[in-house]
Formats: structure tokens, C-alpha cells, sequence
């Protein structure tokens, strides 16, 4: 049988200081800060719920992220 591969490590941060960021600069401080994947999608982008280690993501409208979470 396979082992279980292990998850990405997920960074000691706080979603709530990208909030009023630029786009760019959010994601380029998340991948300094360790986040493996980040994602940036638009207000009402319909996404599934799945929680994925070591992920970070953005809403973003008018080039400004306005909400942040992880997985």
C-alpha cells in the first residue's frame, strides 16, 4: 500500500493583514511568508469547500484584496 503523502506545512500568519493589500503585493508577501498555493478569485466566484493545507486566498475587486482566508 502507498503512504499517505503529508500535507504541506501551512505558515504561522494572519489572513486579516492582506485585507486592503494590492493584489500583486498580497501575493507576493504570501509566497515570502510560505503559503505553497495562493488564490486570487473575483466577488461571488463560485469555488468548491474543500480545505487544502498550505493555501491562501484572496478576494479581490479593483485590483485590492478585500477578504482572506486559508485552505
Amino acid at each position: 500500500m502507498a503512504s499517505v503523502p503529508t500535507p504541506p506545512a501551512q505558515p504561522d500568519d494572519t489572513p486579516g493583514s492582506y485585507v486592503g493589500l494590492d493584489a500583486e503585493a498580497a501575493e507576493r508577501q504570501a509566497r515570502a511568508r510560505g503559503w505553497s498555493t495562493v488564490r486570487a478569485l473575483a466577488p461571488g466566484t463560485v469555488i468548491t469547500m474543500e480545505f487544502r493545507g498550505g493555501r491562501i486566498n484572496f478576494e479581490v475587486d479593483a485590483a485590492t484584496v478585500t477578504r482572506c482566508w486559508v485552505g
